[in-house]
């Protein structure tokens, strides 16, 4: 039975870089910037610690690389919302999506938001206009659903949104609660009915 053609060098370095991408998004989430080290994000990837310097030379460039990972999900969620027909809905099923993940908000908070506060604290300061971009990313793609409805003030509507979001998961994951996020969530979504 003839074998499987082995990887190029460049198509296996990709997705080295990939996995080890991927896994900062994940561990620097779990654990916070300060407390994670490159050697926890290799394991993570399965990948040998030496090989995470050939890649990222700093954890500041893994965490940059994580919140390249956080601005791309959101990108893909974005898409796929916007093939739902009206905006209304885009902004509920959005609204869902954060509700399907409140077991992972009770357990470490938004993975953005909790980025966004801990990078906020360092010293250097050189992080934290990048994990706003992102935060700006999801802001904008909420007014443009609220402009698309019709209503004044689409900008203060889409802060309005996304900081009961912040708000619900900084509370779920404060009080290891889930159910705050339910809660939270179901008036969000009346909230949105009602507009």
């Amino acid at each position: 039975m003839p074998q499987a053609p082995t990887p190029k060098p460049r198509a296996r370095a990709s997705e080295k870089r990939r996995r080890l991408t991927t896994a900062a998004a994940r561990v620097l989430h779990e654990q916070g910037v300060e407390r994670t080290t490159l050697g926890d994000i290799a394991r993570a990837a399965d990948v040998p610690v030496g090989n995470v310097y050939y890649y990222f030379k700093t954890k500041d460039e893994l965490v940059r690389a994580a919140l390249s990972e956080h601005s791309s999900h959101l990108g893909e969620l974005t898409a796929r919302l916007d093939e739902l027909p009206e905006p209304r809905d885009r902004l509920k099923a959005l609204v869902e999506a954060w509700l399907e993940q409140r077991e992972v908000a009770a357990r470490h908070g938004c993975p953005t938001g909790t980025l966004a506060v801990e990078l906020d604290k360092r010293a250097d300061g050189t992080l934290d206009a990048e994990v706003g971009a992102v935060l700006r990313q999801l802001l904008d793609w909420a007014a443009q659903q609220f402009r698309a409805m019709g209503l004044a003030d689409p900008d203060d509507l889409a802060v309005t949104l996304v900081s009961a979001y912040q708000g619900m998961s900084l509370l779920a994951n404060a009080l290891r609660d889930p159910d705050v996020m339910t809660r939270e969530g179901t008036r969000l979504l009346r909230w949105l009915d009602s507009l």
